[in-house]
C-alpha cells in the first residue's frame, strides 16, 4: 500500500531556499544563467561546424561536450525556474525518475567526454606525427558512442534501484531537483543495501574516467618535463589548460556531492556544491574554452562575418 501510494503521489520539490522573498531574485540570476549557458554553448557549436579547420578531434569532442551542457542544463533548470514561481513546487513521481534518469546520463556522459578529450590531449603532446592515425574519425565515434551508452545504461540501473524505494512519511524533497541522495535521505525503506550498490556502481562509473583523465595527465607531465626548452614546455602544456579547469570544476564538485556516506548528507552545502556542476560549469564552459584559445576566437570572428555578410 505504501509502496504503491509512493508511486500515484507527487513530490515537492523544496529548492533553493524556502525562503519567500528571495524566490524572485534566485529566479532572475538562474534564468540569466541558464541563457548565458545556451547561448554560449550554442555559439561553441556553430562556432566549430562552420569552421572546417576546427574539424578535428579535439574540437569535435568539445562540440558534444557543448551539446551535452546544454541537455543537461535543460533537464534541471527550466523546471527549477517554474518552481521559483510557483507555489506549489510539485513534481510527479514518474517526472522524478525521468528527471533523474537523465541528469545522470547527461552528466556521465559529461565525464567520459573529458576523459575522452584527455586521452586526445595525451596523443597530440605524446605522438603528435601519429594523432591523425591514432584519433580517427571512426575511432572518435567510437569513444562517443560507448560514452553514451555506458551513461545511459548506469542511469537505467540507477532508476530502477530508486523506483524500488517508498515513500510513506515526508515527499518533500528538500533539493531543486530529483538526486540520489536526497531521495535515498527521504525513503522510508531500509536503503543501507541501496547507499552500497549506489557507491559502489558510482565509484566504477565515474571513477573509471576520473583516473583515465589522471593517468592521462601524468604521461603528459612526464612528456612536457623531457622538452628542452622551457617555451616548449609551456606551448605544450598550454593546450592542456583549459580542458584542465573544466575538469578540476567538475569532478570536485561531484566528488563531495556523491562520495560521501549518507549520513554527512548536508542539505545547504549539497546544494551549492550541486550548483557549481548543474550550472556554474556549463555556464563556463564556453568561455574557459574560447577566452584563451586562438583557434576558437578565429572561428568565432569568421562566424560573425558571415552573419553579418
Amino acid at each position: 500500500m505504501n509502496n504503491h501510494s509512493s508511486r500515484t503521489s507527487d513530490f515537492i520539490l523544496l529548492g533553493l531556499s524556502s525562503n519567500p522573498q528571495m524566490q524572485k531574485p534566485l529566479f532572475d540570476i538562474f534564468f540569466i544563467m541558464y541563457l548565458v549557458t545556451m547561448v554560449g554553448n550554442v555559439f561553441i557549436i556553430l562556432v566549430i561546424h562552420s569552421d572546417s579547420r576546427l574539424h578535428t578531434p579535439m574540437y569535435f569532442f568539445l562540440s558534444n561536450l557543448s551539446f551535452m551542457d546544454i541537455c543537461f542544463t535543460t533537464v534541471i533548470v527550466p523546471k527549477m525556474l517554474v518552481n521559483l514561481l510557483s507555489e506549489t513546487k510539485t513534481i510527479s513521481y514518474v517526472g522524478c525518475l525521468v528527471q533523474m534518469y537523465f541528469f545522470i546520463a547527461l552528466a556521465n556522459t559529461d565525464s567520459y567526454l573529458l576523459a575522452s578529450m584527455a586521452i586526445d590531449r595525451l596523443v597530440a603532446i605524446r605522438t603528435p606525427l601519429h594523432y591523425d592515425v591514432v584519433m580517427r574519425p571512426h575511432r572518435c565515434l567510437f569513444m562517443l558512442l560507448g560514452s553514451c551508452t555506458i551513461s545511459h545504461l548506469h542511469a537505467l540501473f540507477r532508476v530502477l534501484l530508486m523506483s524500488r524505494l517508498s515513500f510513506c512519511a515526508s515527499h518533500v524533497i528538500k533539493h531543486f531537483f530529483c538526486d540520489t541522495q536526497p531521495m535515498l535521505k527521504l525513503s522510508c525503506s531500509d536503503t543501507s543495501s541501496s547507499q552500497i550498490v549506489v557507491m559502489t556502481e558510482t565509484l566504477a562509473v565515474i571513477v573509471t574516467p576520473f583516473l583515465c583523465i589522471l593517468f592521462s595527465y601524468l604521461r603528459i607531465i612526464v612528456t612536457v618535463l623531457r622538452i628542452p626548452s622551457v617555451a616548449g614546455k609551456w606551448k605544450a602544456f598550454s593546450t592542456c589548460g583549459s580542458h584542465l579547469t573544466v575538469v578540476v570544476l567538475f569532478y570536485g564538485s561531484v566528488i563531495y556531492v556523491y562520495f560521501r556516506p549518507l549520513s554527512m548528507y548536508s542539505v545547504v552545502k549539497d546544494r551549492v556544491a550541486t550548483v557549481m556542476y548543474t550550472v556554474v560549469t556549463p555556464m563556463m564552459n564556453p568561455f574557459i574554452y574560447s577566452l584563451r584559445n586562438k583557434d576558437i576566437k578565429r572561428g568565432l570572428k569568421k562566424l560573425m562575418c558571415k552573419v553579418h555578410s
